[in-house]
């Protein structure tokens, strides 16, 4: 069994989008009451979460972006930038201490104190831009790590999986200049998906062009075109780039029960995703792999795909 690091913090409780919002404190609720009902909480090492410091949140986003989430919050501001990003007064301090316990748990895989992890974490990261907060995103989790992982590690190849839904615009313009990072999505486009950027001829641009890969799937498909999707996109692309660690932006809103996509992924699709995605790891990354929540917002769904995915990083 592998040495699985779970991040969870009910302070991430304490972000609170009003009634009625599909990204709501229950969500990670009802994930950890699934993984403790599958009894799987003794088998993981528990990751602590701590406030980012600010210096890696600017590797990403502007400085203006970041005293403005704090002040809108000191001042009580109920939305961020569009009406979608509902907020409260602990809300910044709630986004930073997503950001932090993430590189907690990449510094533990890099320490070789872990071999991958699981983080839950709230707010969710994907879409924020660099001076936008955007999609119930404020800062882009996953790509902070991915710089963490460049200025504090050196690590010169970084593969980023992004298999939320909807495309993470926020990740994609991060790094579509360069080579040090991959970015991979396969989501849903085109169609009423959210945010409508993410088609299949952005490749990226300047020394950047060929390491932006998108794979794109029609609403109604589901487990055999995502199949066909990674075999023909993926898989090549990292048997050619040979990441040294994999970040996961995990969403799980593909599922064909969850209300916000029109995308019928079933929980057999789902894990034979995670089980792919933790074969390109041990091939390429020494099973350095790191996932990050993003979407998914069916109650009912999030306990047993979360513990699923949970079991396949732990080999059981």
């Amino acid at each position: 069994m592998k040495r699985t690091g779970f991040l969870y913090d009910e302070r991430y409780l304490r972000h609170l989008t009003g009634p009625c919002h599909p990204e709501a404190a229950e969500r990670l609720e009802s994930i950890y009451r699934g993984i403790q009902q599958a009894g799987l909480l003794p088998k993981l090492t528990l990751v602590e979460a701590r406030p980012a410091d600010l210096k890696w949140v600017e590797t990403v986003h502007s400085r203006e972006h970041i005293e403005r989430l704090r002040d809108a919050c000191l001042n009580g501001v109920s939305e961020f930038d569009h009406p979608d990003n509902q907020m409260c007064k602990d809300t910044f301090e709630t986004a930073l201490l997503a950001v932090g316990g993430v590189l907690n748990a990449v510094r533990l895989v890099m320490e070789k104190r872990l071999d991958n992890a699981f983080c839950a974490v709230r707010p969710p990261g994907h879409h924020a831009e660099a001076d936008k907060a955007m999609g119930f995103c404020y800062f882009n989790n996953v790509a902070i790590a991915a710089r963490y992982l460049q200025k504090q590690w050196g690590v010169p190849r970084i593969g980023i999986v992004d298999f939320d839904v909807h495309h993470g615009n926020g990740t994609q313009k991060a790094f579509e200049t360069e080579r040090t990072v991959f970015y991979y999505s396969i989501h849903e486009h085109p169609s009423f998906a959210y945010p409508g950027t993410g088609r299949e001829f952005e490749r990226g641009t300047d020394f950047g062009y060929g390491y932006t890969l998108n794979s794109t799937v029609l609403p109604g498909q589901g487990d055999e075109e995502y199949r066909e999707l990674i075999q023909r996109d993926l898989i090549p692309a990292f048997d050619r780039y040979r990441p040294l660690v994999i970040l996961l932006s995990a969403g799980f809103d593909a599922h064909v029960e969850d209300d916000m996509s029109g995308v019928n992924l079933t929980t057999e699709g789902f894990s034979w995703l995670m089980e792919t995605m933790v074969g390109l790891a041990e091939k390429y990354a020494e099973g350095r792999l790191i996932s990050i929540l993003e979407g998914g917002y069916s109650l009912d769904l999030l306990p047993e795909l979360v513990k699923n995915h949970v079991e396949i990083l732990l080999g059981s």
